[in-house]
């Protein structure tokens, strides 16, 4: 796993705990952010002009702080329609928000989407938000992504992208389960344990987990047509499409 002090020092002078216990339950989730960001730098690296972003699932700011650190240039739109995680990043954000390069909305991905005109969005990132979704509305909202892009935009997801290969995939979940018990046991906090649990259940049943071949399938089928899907550990994957 690649590791940058920067980013980690960065991170927790502003969003703090919540960084730092992502790190402890799923390190590779707090990883996924920083790679995520790193991309949207190299892609405003050959452009000179502002760039705008829409972040779905923006969720405490983990990632928000990563895209926003990637270049002075960017105006971010984050997107969460879960109050209480949002709240946290508007607090930790303020003077993001406060210099007129980040807005919240409170809308859900696809009525955010909706609301935006067609080719007007550089950029469109997330990270460990679209396998929440059913796959009947997250299949609604990768078209509609497609269609915000402009010309030469790209999506840049870091995300639970489930292994074709099933039993493989069963292992590797077990795996991080186990790493769960171990680490949350060890800090008595059964109740982040639960939740986790519960939270995983939901991520690995069938109208939700997204199979890495159906979501390559349903970009394809959305107008994407280069894909490329990086950087995999386990189940965890950064993808980028360009429009």
């Amino acid at each position: 796993m690649m590791v940058d002090n920067t980013f980690d020092a960065m991170f927790s002078g502003v969003i703090g705990q919540e960084y730092q216990m992502l790190k402890l339950i799923c390190p590779f989730a707090a990883e996924m952010s920083r790679l995520v960001g790193v991309e949207v730098r190299g892609y405003c690296q050959s452009n000179i002009e502002t760039k705008s972003v829409l972040e779905l699932g923006g969720g405490t700011g983990i990632t928000t702080l990563s895209i926003l650190s990637a270049d002075e240039r960017l105006q971010v739109v984050s997107v969460d329609n879960e109050p209480v995680m949002q709240n946290q990043a508007k607090q930790s954000l303020q003077a993001w928000v406060d210099s007129g390069r980040l807005r919240f909305s409170a809308d859900d991905a696809l009525s955010a989407l909706r609301k935006l005109d067609h080719a007007s969005v550089d950029i469109v990132a997330s990270a460990y938000t679209l396998h929440n979704f059913e796959a009947d509305y997250r299949r609604l909202v990768i078209h509609e992504i497609y269609r915000v892009l402009k010309p030469g935009g790209q999506f840049i997801n870091g995300d639970r992208y489930a292994l074709d290969d099933i039993n493989t995939h069963t292992r590797c979940t077990q795996k991080e389960v186990a790493g769960y018990f171990k680490v949350l046991i060890e800090i008595n906090r059964l109740d982040l344990l639960e939740h986790w649990i519960i939270h995983l259940f939901s991520d690995e049943s069938e109208n939700h987990i997204m199979r890495e071949s159906i979501a390559l399938m349903q970009l394809t089928e959305a107008g994407f047509q280069t894909i490329e899907l990086k950087l995999r550990q386990e189940v965890n994957a950064l993808l980028i499409a360009r429009k």
